[in-house]
């Protein structure tokens, strides 16, 4: 099962949340940003419907393949500010 990690990290004078090296918007407190990566993480974990995807991988190949919507990752927001 697929694990998703979002961090809380200070960024541009605030706060915000990222995943891996891509970041979110920035928040003015650090208290808002845990609590829109938390509802990101819930999003998550929604189940939805089985659908075709196509992605580029970080080498430039694209691939197609069917996901289906019951298989959500394993989602945590880390705050190594706490």
């Amino acid at each position: 099962m697929t694990k998703i990690h979002y961090v809380i990290v200070k960024h541009d004078g605030g706060w915000t949340y990222k995943l891996g090296d891509v970041f979110a918007e920035t928040f003015a407190t650090h208290a808002e940003a845990i609590a829109a990566a938390q509802r990101v993480a819930a999003r998550q974990q929604r189940a939805g419907e089985a659908a075709d995807i196509r992605w580029e991988d970080i080498g430039g190949t694209w691939h197609d393949e069917r996901v289906d919507g019951s298989d959500r990752p394993i989602v945590d927001v880390i705050d190594r500010q706490a």
